[in-house]
């Protein structure tokens, strides 16, 4: 199981994994041995609630297809366990960001004293930048 939040999980079967050979060098170990995970999650035949899985689907995330399946590719570590793991921290990572509910913004207005303190501060510049000009010779 892997836990998102305390009342929502995913279940193990509803996450695939694959190996695959990491990419760049490494020498004999990168071309023999496949230690990179890639990690498949398909988000509209999962458990999770239709609310979060709208909302990961509005995401302009790279790593959710047009088919609305979520690909994570590790390949940090030389052992397949440990990039295994970090997957699954990803995925569990991506799920929680669209758990948690926005704060409603409400516009407000500045008040009346945080505008003439503007407009005083706005009027002390003004006099400053005449006083670096030059005089007339009136």
């Amino acid at each position: 199981m892997l836990f998102i939040t305390s009342n929502i999980s995913i279940a193990d079967s509803e996450i695939e994994f694959s190996a695959v050979r990491s990419q760049g060098p490494g020498g004999q170990n990168v071309n023999k041995v496949s230690s990179a995970i890639h990690l498949r999650f398909d988000i509209r035949a999962s458990s999770f609630p239709e609310i979060y899985q709208q909302r990961l689907l509005q995401l302009s995330d790279h790593r959710i297809t047009k088919e609305a399946v979520v690909v994570i590719k590790a390949q940090r570590y030389r052992s397949q366990d440990k990039n295994r793991a970090e997957a699954l921290q990803r995925l569990q990572a991506l799920l929680q960001s669209v758990t948690h509910n926005p704060k409603i913004r409400r516009p407000t207005k500045p008040t009346r004293g945080s505008q003439l303190r503007r407009m005083d501060k706005k009027a002390q510049q003004g006099k400053k930048k005449i006083m670096r000009s030059k005089p007339s010779l009136d």
